[in-house]
């Protein structure tokens, strides 16, 4: 048994942030059905490189645990199919422009009058409301609009983007937390309702600290590399042979690192004997424990500040973390059976459920793979279903 058996997701999402929530609740056993364009399908089936085996892995990674079906969303026939699938639909997934679902006749107000229970959640760049409503909205262009590239980076070099995609992805997650709680809700209530999450939003309320930090300055946070407004020494330094990332929090951690590492002068140094006086003098602090850090291992210093209870660790690529023994002791690689990718691998799902764990039970589905189970299920004949082929509705 698993936490969202028996609820059925109709997701007419595509890119990353939607399916990326779609995912998610398939991942945690809802029945998800993944609605594309025929022919041409979700765009990142096309967003490559890298492909493995011809297949995009931007597709393959956002899109298990779904039921894939194509329908001319434009066709009368294509219409009639969604209106039933929403009929027997929890919850209504799309990330289109605004006003776009209006004028294809899946609107919230068309789509509640068919199921007054669904949760209709609706993904876009800047919201559903608001002067900027009718804007597009892409992950980078948000990482820009949103601040986020104002803080990335080194000071004296141009703003960068960050590494992945987070802000599609964590709207993903405020998506996935938003339906939830309309779910929760329409199951006390019989009564669903419009969920509105916008990239914008989800930036917005990561800013958090660093918002809260300039309406009490009047200044806002700018670039800092890996060195944070707020706590020294807290970022990356590097030793003789590799990068690393040391985190002292707080001052009882100070004291420690400099006991660990017998750097008595600092600890007494009045520059340096309280946070705020760090933080005050990071430059200075920064260049005199770097000096000292070029010329030490790093196995050396991680085992000497880990015997006192420092944070420090290494600054792993992508390959290291992925097959760190830890990483795969949480289960977080996990394999998928697919017809034509081979061992396909991706990210495990990230929360562990004691009573009801996620699973893996449907590989990311071909394009249109599962089109003819779903119109059987709605009760279309083999007859009618190759009908609608003909006619290029599906």
């Amino acid at each position: 048994m698993q936490s969202l058996e028996g609820i059925k997701v109709l997701d007419l999402s595509r890119t990353l942030a939607g399916p990326y929530c779609t995912m998610l609740l398939g991942d945690m056993g809802a029945d998800v059905i993944k609605v594309e364009q025929p022919v041409s399908g979700d765009e990142t089936r096309r967003f490559t490189p890298p492909t493995w085996n011809g297949e995009a892995t931007y597709y393959l990674t956002s899109n298990r645990n779904k039921r894939g079906i194509t329908v001319d969303l434009k066709s009368p026939e294509g219409k009639e199919i969604i209106y039933k699938l929403v009929k027997e639909a929890d919850i209504f997934v799309e990330n289109f422009r605004t006003g776009a679902m209006e004028k294809l006749g899946f609107g919230y107000e068309k789509i509640k009058e068919i199921n007054p229970r669904i949760v209709y959640t609706s993904i876009s760049g800047f919201g559903r409301t608001g002067p900027e409503k009718d804007r597009g909205g892409y992950d980078v262009l948000l990482q820009g609009f949103g601040g986020l590239m104002s803080i990335t980076g080194d000071p004296d070099r141009p703003p960068v983007k960050a590494g992945i995609s987070l802000v599609d992805l964590s709207t993903g997650l405020f998506a996935v937390y938003g339906t939830l709680s309309a779910l929760i809700a329409a199951q006390r209530t019989g009564k669903g309702q419009f969920v509105d999450v916008s990239l914008l939003d989800g930036q917005i309320s990561l800013l958090n600290h660093l918002a809260t930090g300039y309406f009490a300055t009047g200044k806002p946070a700018g670039r800092m590399g890996s060195a944070h407004p707020s706590v020294a020494p807290y970022q990356a330094f590097r030793a003789k042979d590799m990068d690393f990332i040391l985190a002292v929090a707080n001052d009882r951690l100070w004291k420690k690192c400099c006991e660990a590492l017998d750097w008595m002068d600092l600890l007494e140094d009045s520059r340096f004997i309280k946070n705020i006086d760090r933080v005050g003098n990071c430059k200075e602090l920064v260049s005199i424990m770097s000096d000292r850090f070029i010329q030490m291992e790093y196995k050396e210093i991680f085992e000497t500040l880990d015997k006192f209870g420092v944070p420090c660790g290494p600054i792993h690529t992508i390959d290291q973390v992925l097959n760190h023994p830890h990483v795969k002791a949480r289960d977080m690689i996990q394999e998928i059976h697919h017809p034509i990718v081979n061992d396909l691998k991706v990210p495990g799902f990230p929360v562990k459920l004691s009573e009801t764990p996620a699973s893996l039970r449907h590989h990311p589905p071909l394009l249109g793979e599962h089109t003819d189970d779903v119109l059987s299920e709605l009760g279309y004949s083999e007859e009618q279903i190759e009908e609608l082929k003909n006619n290029k509705v599906v």
